[in-house]
């Protein structure tokens, strides 16, 4: 009877602790301004509210603006993972086939290492601008023979975009390049 008791007992324990987890795991973070002021001095107090609201106002949409700018780049780059995962499923597929021939699976390998090797060559052109050029963020997109550059930083200058051109075409080789800014001050 004692072990029943002591089972039920660990199981609850155990039961309470998973579902405090997952609680904490999946609930939104919240944002506590006051924990700060607890222990503040009055001098310190004095200071902290100097702070206008406007000033608050406009930090917090420039960080709104500036997160829902990378969320853009972010949400792009999903985008074409996405569809270049179903392309890759699709060629598998075909690959795996035995109903086909010999050409068609090797055809349809030799395809998924050029997506492949298009996707490598994509995130290390925009790794190669971000730390080259000092820009925020880079975008590259490859369509065929067609390859579009987005970078999001400083004022567009054509030198930069030379400097972008340059990049992509020597890892892409030739290509058609066509180069996009996006600047700071922009908003969507």
């Amino acid at each position: 009877m004692m072990l029943k008791k002591q089972t039920v007992w660990l199981l609850t324990m155990l039961s309470l602790v998973v579902v405090l987890s997952v609680y904490y795991i999946t609930a939104e973070p919240t944002n506590n301004n006051n924990l700060a002021n607890v222990d503040v001095g009055k001098e310190e107090k004095a200071d902290s509210k100097k702070v206008t609201e406007k000033e608050k106002s406009s930090d917090t949409k420039n960080t709104t603006i500036t997160d829902a700018k990378n969320e853009v780049f972010e949400e792009i780059r999903l985008q074409m993972q996405d569809e270049r995962s179903k392309k890759l499923e699709q060629l598998e597929e075909v690959a795996g086939s035995t109903d086909l021939s010999a050409e068609e699976r090797s055809e349809a390998k030799d395809e998924m290492n050029r997506l492949q090797k298009i996707a490598e060559k994509e995130a290390f052109i925009e790794n190669l601008i971000i730390q080259t050029l000092g820009y925020e963020d880079a975008l590259v997109q490859t369509d065929e023979s067609e390859v579009l550059v987005t970078v999001k930083g400083e004022e567009p200058s054509k030198a930069k975009a030379n400097e972008i051109i340059k990049i992509v075409k020597k890892e892409m080789g030739n290509s058609s390049v066509t180069v996009a800014f996006q600047s700071e001050n922009e908003t969507k």
